[in-house]
Formats: structure tokens, sequence, C-alpha cells
């Protein structure tokens, strides 16, 4: 299949486009490279430079290359940035990808994959969270990947479309023989941000330790990146056999705490990682914790590499490897 990846460059996008290429589908990537590196390219796909707030490179990208589908990673991602600045958040997740669809329709392109998250919710009245819960966001950010939830599935009433929304809950890991990970310009995960604080000999900041849970630190359920990139290409499938508009949580159902990472990051590292507790950021709820019944049922989906010490290991093998 000819499939454009927007954001192909980025964490998650980088390690799609190598899954896509290896299973022998042609991928053009579209990425601004504003927030990811270049040498994370895989050679193998084709490059196409740029924003998809450019309406006539969008529609030239569509023109050059005839995709039969999109999966569409491109956006910003920082809770905290975009408390601080929601104009860049409504701006490239929202504004973008309306030029997006607008021109798969234009190029009769009705496939689309979308990379949705967690922050949909908000603080859950109910955990773990199914995906019939109440819509809540609690910061721009997860307010923008609503708004594309919802424009997507008035596309697909108007239009015909077929696609499904991802909600992950906590893209991490890396490959498992450290060759390719986690490299964001501005980074703001905590498993990275942990990783190269112990590398580095640096103390390690804990925002807040007053949440209402077992050790008062945040809960959070991973999903190693090797997994979320196959429940991408079991949606894909999903969307080849089945018209409609889908959504499904990217999780285990098993949440961890911040400090729980940080002891896991010690135990990997063998390595002292002195933490500092600081206020809680905005934005950030309690827990988040996936129910995963409707994916696994209906997709299939089952992780394989998400418990916590494969994802802690693999993610230290990449950074200190690479010393990023």
């Amino acid at each position: 299949m000819n499939i454009l990846v927007t954001g192909g460059v980025g964490y998650i996008g980088g390690f799609m486009v190598k899954q896509l290429l290896d299973q022998g589908d042609v991928v053009v990537v579209l990425d601004s490279l504003e927030r990811s590196r270049r040498d994370q390219l895989d050679s193998r796909a084709v490059l196409a430079e740029g924003s998809l707030l450019d309406q006539d490179f969008v529609k030239q990208v569509f023109a050059n290359y005839s995709p039969e589908a999109v999966i569409h990673f491109a956006g910003y991602i920082s809770v905290p940035e975009s408390v601080q600045r929601p104009e860049l958040y409504f701006s490239h997740n929202v504004t973008g990808t309306l030029v997006l669809l607008d021109q798969m329709v234009k190029s009769g392109v009705g496939k689309i994959i979308f990379s949705s998250s967690a922050a949909v919710y908000g603080s859950p009245k109910q955990i773990p969270i199914p995906e019939d819960h109440p819509k809540a966001p609690e910061s721009p950010y997860g307010e923008s990947k609503l708004m594309v939830e919802r424009i997507i599935e008035w596309y697909g009433k108007a239009h015909g479309f077929r696609s499904v929304a991802l909600r992950y809950f906590n893209a991490a890991g890396a490959a498992l023989d450290g060759t390719r990970g986690e490299a964001h310009a501005v980074e703001g995960h905590i498993i990275p941000l942990a990783i190269t604080a112990c590398l580095n000999n640096r103390p390690f900041k804990l925002f807040g330790d007053d949440y209402s849970t077992k050790d008062g630190t945040c809960v959070r359920d991973y999903i190693h990146v090797l997994d979320l990139v196959q429940a991408h290409l079991l949606a894909l499938k999903k969307i080849e056999s089945s018209e409609g508009n889908f959504a499904y949580n990217v999780g285990t159902g098993k949440g961890y705490s911040n400090q729980e990472i940080v002891d896991m990051v010690k135990m990997v590292s063998q390595k002292d990682l002195v933490t500092t507790i600081e206020p809680r950021r905005p934005g950030d709820p309690a827990e988040l914790v996936a129910q995963v019944d409707k994916i696994k049922e209906e997709l299939g989906f089952s992780p394989q590499y998400s418990d916590l010490e494969t994802i802690i290991s693999s993610a230290w093998k990449w950074h200190a490897k690479s010393n990023i």
C-alpha cells in the first residue's frame, strides 16, 4: 500500500515508518522537521518536508505521491506548553488537520488513522477508563485531540471516510537493541527525562507527590512503542475491511506511578537517581489507566513489550548509546 505518514520523522512516527517499509509498503513522510531530527528519518522513505498549514504544499504532496491511506501523527504534544500557549496547539493540531482532511477529500483518499490521546478524557470518573467515558480535556493539548477526533467523525459522515482514532496511554520505550528511540527537540516525558538525568548525574524533578494515588505521584498506563505500532497495523486492517469511524484506547490496563518509574530506572541502570519534589504541573490528572477490552476484542491487540522493565531497559539502551 502507498501510505502517507505525517510526522513520520518523530518518535512514534519513525517506528511506524520502519515497520511499514519492512513489510513492503511504499511510505511518504510529511514532516516539517521543526521538532524532530532529520537523522531519525528512515532512508528508504520519501521525505516531503513542509508544514500541514501550507495548503499549496499539502496539495502538491498528494498530487506527487497519490497516497491510498494516511497515518496522522503530526502535531504538538506537550501538555504544559499547551496550557501556556494554546494558540500553537489549536493552530497546528486542529487547523493543520483540517488542511490535511480537505486535501484527502479533494484527492479521493478516504482512510485515516489518527494519533489521539488519553488526554481527551481529562480527570477520569472511573478507572480503568473505557472509550465511552465522558470527554472533559483539562489542557489545550487534550482539547485539540478531541476536536480532531470529532472533526474526522463528521468528515466520515459527510465524505465516507473510514477512520480509527487511537487514544494513546503514554507511549514509551525504544528498539530492543537500542538503535532507535525517543528523541524530541524539547523533551517532556518522564522516562527519557529520568534516564538522561541518571546518565548525567543530575537530580530529577518529580512533579507532585500529593496526588490521591498509592504513593502520591501520578499514575500512568505505559505502552511500548513497538506494541503501539502493531495497534496501528491492526487499525489499518480494520478500515480495509470495515466501513465507519472507530476509536480505541491503546494501553495495557495497568498503571505505574512516577515513583515506580524512578525506582525502575535505578534498578536497570544500577545507579542512584536523586529526586526533588516540585509543584504539580497544570493539566496533569492523578491517574490515567486504559480499559483495553475493546481493542483486544475487535482488533486482536495483545501487547508484547509493555511491562515496565522492558520499557525502561530498552529506553536505557537507546539513551546510553545515543547520549540523548
